[in-house]
């Protein structure tokens, strides 16, 4: 199969984007912290938390702040870039703290009722864990710019920290 020259500079480019990937490592960190703190919280080990949505803390929070304090370094905090990434960060961030966390709770209530009141048995129980309480979401939030921020300035992109170990050249 023959690729187009654009896919490969394409592909390129992505891996020369320090704010994704900072901001993608920031959320990886979050989501690997969740298991930290249900051993620490529950003393359980359970590796499904990894898979999970809600809890702590905030996976989302972290990479979409990750990558507008990322774009706020690159641009200036000044850009419009950063006002466009900061607005998306608090869309997110508040949907996750409210209205998702909100389908959370009436999911819990719901499933409290009867078997026998469901319409249909296959539709129960309904998933609970959807949001974040608002220090989840903070946690999560202040894990995007600590992670991003010290990678963007000391290392990079993928693409540079490579070349500066010699595993590529170009």
């Amino acid at each position: 199969m023959n690729f187009p020259h654009s896919f490969f500079s394409s592909l390129i480019e992505i891996f020369d984007n320090a704010v994704l990937a900072w901001a993608l490592l920031a959320c990886g960190f979050a989501q690997l912290s969740k298991l930290i703190f249900e051993v620490v919280q529950n003393r359980k080990w359970r590796p499904s938390v990894l898979l999970e949505t809600g809890g702590m803390p905030s996976s989302h929070s972290a990479f979409v702040t990750g990558t507008a304090s990322g774009v706020g370094l690159e641009l200036g905090f000044d850009h419009p870039g950063f006002a466009i990434a900061a607005t998306v960060a608090f869309v997110v961030m508040y949907d996750a703290s409210g209205i998702r966390r909100a389908a959370g709770l009436t999911a819990a209530r719901l499933n409290e009722l009867p078997t026998e009141n469901w319409p249909l048995p296959s539709l129960g129980p309904l998933k609970e864990s959807l949001g974040h309480t608002r220090i989840e979401v903070l946690v999560g939030s202040f894990i995007g710019p600590a992670v991003a921020l010290p990678g963007i300035v000391f290392l990079g992109s993928p693409l540079h920290f490579f070349k500066t170990i010699g595993l590529m050249v170009g």
